[in-house]
């Protein structure tokens, strides 16, 4: 760990006077950081933004970008779909929540941590912060008059966000409509988990179940069939054709290659003959002995042609509606009220179920007693090919998969301890090349601008890439391998693993400077058997730690600010693949029109965006956009929504994390809430037009269930109770004797986890005047629609 001390600012008494260097080397930083951000951003004005509208003038160009910026929330829901909406609504709130601290934290803490500390420090950017007041001081009562202030403003603001998400659900957490106008079938609909798997072929005891318990008020009842063992064997039938079809190439042009083919007549005609047929004779040899194995092509194939057989039979029983269910039921009730009453009597009776209670035979028969209900995902959000999958291998999965993930945790949670062992490992090969590096390392961090360049942005570059697109890919990878049932439960899988990823890199480990969380925890267990060791847990409130803790956030904040975002306002990698789509097409197709699933010709409607980009009143008689069809867009086996190019997860995580870090930080070193406000600002305009303009695919629903931004709001929630244990750990070591400044910020924290949050309560006004499921469907639902197996596929050989 002597590579973080390069941290510490740089002393003042080292330069002249007429050259402090006020935030120490944060200055070369900031230079650094601004020059590659405004080269990102001159790129995008005349290069990128150009190419994306067809070299327009520039009032063409500005009109767009007014277009992008009035663009109102619940237009994007419609344009872009409700997980966009939602995204950008949480980047506002979590911007006005971090303007409106800032106003406080720079004006109220920043003077008052630089002209009323008396603790003499080192350099200028520690007198900034909290280290400067002294131990005990009267001043950290105006912190803690901060830390309610950042409390109270933060629950005001997310509540506040949680009622504007509104407008992107079609239904509350009581399972009321959010609006009256949303047409989704899945507010009438409760989805049954456990229920017999022959019910596929035959569920009318289902139906009579739910008929005699809420008489006239069942619409439909659907139970899939196991759409994950069709999904397994469909893999595997179309594996075993294609091997048969390649076995029977190479026996026939082995038929051909014996009996006739190129003699050699550009060959010596007795050399090239005596060469044959000594290969053929080796060749027939070892065919003879591969057949007295049973191992010889004819074999091969007789049994890929039984296995085929088979394949196709047990397909044939999917085909024909007789095979076995997945073991779930959706049940469409004829209104809200019925939905929601079912939900709730089930729930009730699972948890006030009296012991040796006795079931009734239909109960029995239906295993009434295994049943998971709860409200139906939308359709749309479904992995159908998932349904089937038996509880015993998911949770399998989930274990394999945690287990996993907290073993990198434990031993190679970050960038910084994969350097660290290998550091390790040089000097065991080779010390004195060590011991010569570290002379060099020496004269580097006598360089300012050397030191800043090595030991902060190649280092947090090098992190932000990690943190940024290696370890997301990684973890949405494990995600997708735990088969969750539903996109937005696969979603929050991987929301909470890169959470966890990031907090305990880019906090924990920060925060106490280490590299790996295995190390920080044998040190802390050394205070068991060595007093002297836990002294090192009270430096981690200490002056100079807490200094060094504060610039490498402050640090790393700057980099994903003005590098990170500016990286993402070119959002090369869409680019270069729509580039090279043009490339590789024929030009003659070229003249044909075509829609891409991922990215609709600029000639299309994305190019036609105005402001505003809809008129208000359209919304208010509803509106058949295009893209609400079920069969206009493609639907593939997995999910019948179009494939997303926006991982939501990663970026959710992401800005999570500096939202962490800045409310952590905000009461210790002021200068970084308007870092983080900028960082969140400058990402929702960068994001907004990438909505409208790059990551935008047609067909998505203009609302959902509220999920994921619900997991979103709790994590935030959660950053807030992270604020207040941190100024609860240095209250308690830096506050005053009495203690009484932990004492209210612990009573304070308990009064947050108090405090009810904005909840919609049940509308009944909106319940009487709501239509019923008959006045929005007309056919076949989409639950319908979707559970049904496609074998078009298959039509050549049936």
């Amino acid at each position: 760990m002597e590579e973080s001390s390069s941290l510490s600012p740089i002393s003042p008494g080292d330069l002249p006077d007429e050259d402090l260097v006020w935030y120490g080397n944060i200055q070369y930083l900031l230079n650094i950081s601004a020059i590659g951000a405004l080269s990102c951003v001159l790129i995008f004005l005349f290069v990128k933004l150009r190419s994306d509208h067809k070299m327009p003038g520039p009032s063409a160009l500005m009109a767009k970008l007014l277009a992008v910026w009035h663009a109102t929330s619940r237009e994007i829901a419609r344009h872009c779909g409700a997980d966009a909406a939602q995204f950008l609504l949480i980047e506002g709130g979590s911007f006005a929540v971090l303007l409106s601290i800032t106003f406080f934290a720079v004006f109220l803490v920043l003077p008052l941590n630089l002209y009323a500390g008396t603790r003499a420090m080192d350099d200028q950017f520690s007198m900034t912060t909290i280290n400067h007041i002294e131990k005990g001081s009267n001043f950290l009562w105006v912190h803690f008059v901060f830390v309610v202030v950042v409390v109270g403003l933060a629950h005001f603001g997310i509540s506040t966000i949680e009622e504007r998400l509104r407008i992107t659900r079609f239904r509350d957490g009581n399972g009321n409509p959010s609006d009256a106008t949303e047409n989704s079938v899945a507010i009438f609909a409760i989805m049954v988990q456990g229920v017999p798997k022959t019910l596929a072929v035959d569920k009318t005891p289902l139906v009579e179940y739910f008929q005699h318990r809420y008489p006239g008020k069942v619409y439909r009842v659907v139970a899939p069939m196991n759409l994950c063992a069709l999904d397994d064997l469909v893999t595997d039938l179309v594996k075993i054709r294609n091997d048969i079809s390649l076995l029977v190439a190479r026996i026939d042009s082995r038929i051909v290659y014996d009996y006739g083919g190129d003699d050699g007549a550009d060959c010596d005609e007795g050399l090239w003959h005596r060469v044959i047929g000594l290969w053929r004779g080796i060749k027939e040899l070892w065919d003879e002995f591969m057949a007295t194995l049973g191992f010889s092509d004819e074999e091969k194939l007789r049994k890929l042609q039984e296995l085929r057989a088979d394949l196709e039979t047990e397909v044939a029983t999917y085909k024909d509606g007789r095979a076995q269910g997945a073991g779930i039921a959706f049940v469409i009730f004829k209104d809200v009220y019925t939905a929601n009453k079912a939900v709730q009597d089930f729930r009730t009776e699972k948890k006030k179920k009296p012991i040796g209670k006795f079931f009734s035979v239909m109960e029995l028969q239906l295993g009434r007693s295994k049943w998971k209900v709860e409200r139906a995902p939308p359709a749309a959000d479904i992995y159908w090919n998932h349904l089937g999958s038996s509880k015993f291998s998911m949770r399998l999965r989930k274990v394999f998969v945690n287990t996993c993930l907290l073993l990198v945790l434990l031993f190679f949670s970050s960038p910084l301890a994969v350097i660290t062992a290998i550091k390790s490992a040089a000097r065991i090969v080779n010390a004195e090349a060590m011991d010569n590096a570290q002379l060099w390392l020496t004269w580097v961090e006598s360089s300012s601008w050397l030191a800043t360049v090595f030991f902060q942005f190649l280092p947090n570059v090098l992190i932000f890439v990690s943190m940024y697109i290696v370890i997301p890919s990684a973890l949405s990878y494990l995600s997708k391998f735990e088969r969750h049932l539903t996109v937005s439960g696969e979603q929050r899988a991987a929301l909470l693993k890169m959470v966890c990823f990031f907090l305990v890199n880019l906090i924990l480990l920060r925060a106490i400077v280490e590299s790996s969380l295995e190390g920080t925890i044998l040190r802390m267990g050394r205070c068991y058997l060595d007093g002297e060791d836990c002294k090192r847990i009270e430096q981690y409130m200490s002056a100079s730690f807490l200094s060094r803790s504060c610039l490498s956030s402050i640090a790393f904040l700057i980099t994903s600010t003005f590098l990170g975002i500016s990286f993402d306002l070119l959002a090369p990698i869409p680019w270069i693949k729509r580039k090279l789509q043009k490339f590789q097409k024929n030009d003659m197709l070229q003249l044909v029109p075509e829609q891409s699933e991922e990215y609709p010709l600029e000639s299309q409607e994305i190019d036609g965006i105005r402001r505003p980009l809809m008129a208000e009143r359209e919304f208010e008689h509803g509106i058949d956009l295009q893209g609400q069809d079920l069969f206009i867009y493609p639907i593939n086996r997995s999910s019948p929504v179009p494939k997303q190019t926006f991982d939501f997860a990663q970026y959710y995580a992401f800005n999570l994390t500096i939202f962490a870090i800045t409310m952590i930080y905000s009461a210790f070193a002021p200068l970084v809430v308007p870092v983080g406000t900028v960082y969140f600002g400058y990402r929702y305009v960068v994001d907004k037009y990438n909505f409208l303009f790059v990551y935008r695919v047609r067909g998505f629903p203009a609302g959902n269930d509220g999920k994921l931004m619900d997991s979103v709001l709790c994590i935030m929630r959660f950053c807030v109770d992270l604020f207040l244990v941190s100024m609860l750990l240095f209250f308690s070591v830096q506050g005053d004797s009495t203690k009484l400044q932990a004492i209210f910020t612990l009573a304070l924290l308990i009064l947050y986890k108090i405090l009810p949050s904005k909840t919609d309560g049940s509308q009944s006004s909106l319940l009487g005047g709501m239509q019923t499921v008959e006045g929005i469907v007309d056919g076949a639902i989409d639950y319908e629609v979707f559970s049904q197996p496609n074998f078009d596929w298959d039509t050549y050989h049936t």
